[in-house]
């Protein structure tokens, strides 16, 4: 499910007639010609995976090794490949297990402990491992509701700015979210009720957020590109739903792949709303090319890659020294107080917590 947000920005893109290309080194599965002798590290990924050409050569001319990404569904379908094929991986290194799903991998013992070069400059609240290094932790992103500046501007109505917000009269009916057993940024948002209002408080938020005419729909693309009001997809489809569960990064794809480019981005982001999350990647038990991996893993943290995600990717880098592409300063939110569940509490009540919201907001 993690993978949505990238599938986000392409279909973003696809909203807005941009043809948007994958960039993934030796991707045909052919081993590379280039480099020493040809060497190949095989990045195991979920669909979204994406990277420019100049930084997977640039990877290739420091190492010798040629990247091959080899895209497995879902971030949780790709996961759950890798646990099968334990200790005879399909690739070198898995990218994409998020803090969502991280405690099922770990528990699975799928990875090799490996402390990445480089790691003192990534900043020590996404370690989530930092003990054993099973996992090095890559990008970040964060989960928001977010608004159509135009719709609130023409209504003269203040925007929300938390979850306690959402459940005001003013903003009946106003709330389209995704499934949370479907869709990730849904889940999200859902670990978000908990983390804010706690074990036993958390379903009745979603009772008073259901009484307020919360409406869900399966996925993202449905919800911000048909049903929300302030995307390109969700004008053409004149969707009628002024605030939608995103992410944070949204609004700077909203001018990225304009034109003409607007000088605001029509869309903003409820601050107060965010969930963390946070993708790591982790050397394969049993892996071929064990150095190879590591060299990997070390480049994914280098400043050089690090930079070249959010533009890829819609992600912010975990690297403290990798700065922010110009697009996310000047169009994202700053967001300063993300909430986040522990991935061992997550894994022990994910279940029972989906099975609780279906009862409470599907029925």
């Amino acid at each position: 499910m993690r993978s949505s947000k990238r599938l986000a920005a392409g279909a973003l893109a696809a909203a807005l007639g941009v043809t948007t290309l994958a960039a993934c080194g030796g991707s045909d599965g052919k081993k590379a010609s280039g480099g020493s002798g040809g060497k190949t590290v095989t990045l195991v990924s979920h669909d979204s995976f994406n990277a420019s050409d100049p930084v997977l050569k640039a990877f290739t001319a420091e190492t010798g090794y040629t990247v091959k990404v080899l895209k497995s569904g879902d971030a949780g379908a790709a996961l759950n490949q890798e646990i099968l094929t334990k200790g005879s991986p399909r690739g070198d290194v898995f990218f994409g297990v998020d803090n969502t799903l991280l405690s099922r991998a770990l528990d699975n013992g799928i990875f090799t402990p490996y402390e990445a070069k480089g790691l003192d400059r990534v900043a020590a609240d996404v370690q989530l491992d930092k003990d054993k290094h099973r996992v090095t932790p890559i990008d970040t992103g964060d989960i928001c509701v977010n608004y159509d500046r135009k719709y609130f501007a023409d209504k003269k109505l203040s925007p929300p700015r938390s979850f306690d917000d959402l459940i005001k009269p003013e903003y009946k009916d106003l709330l389209v979210t995704e499934n949370v057993a479907t869709s990730s940024p849904g889940l999200g948002f859902m670990l978000g009720s908990v983390a804010t209002y706690g074990d036993d408080r958390w379903q009745d938020y979603w009772k008073k957020l259901k009484a307020n005419g919360v409406k869900v729909v399966d996925g993202w693309e449905q919800a911000y590109n048909t049903d929300f009001s302030g995307s390109a997809g969700g004008k053409k489809a004149k969707g009628d739903r002024p605030l939608v569960v995103s992410y944070a990064s949204s609004p700077p794809a909203e001018v990225i792949y304009a034109d003409p480019k607007p000088a605001e981005a029509p869309t903003g982001v409820a601050t107060g709303t965010c969930f963390r999350q946070t993708e790591f990647a982790g050397l394969l038990k049993g892996a071929k090319n064990e150095a190879g991996g590591k060299a990997l893993l070390d480049f994914l943290i280098s400043k050089k890659f690090q930079e070249d995600m959010p533009l890829q990717m819609f992600v912010d880098p975990v690297a403290k020294d990798a700065a922010l592409p110009a697009e996310f300063t000047k169009y994202g939110a700053k967001i300063t107080e993300s909430t986040t569940v522990a991935p061992d509490k997550i894994a022990k009540n994910r279940d029972q917590w989906v099975k609780t919201w279906s009862s409470l907001v599907l029925k």
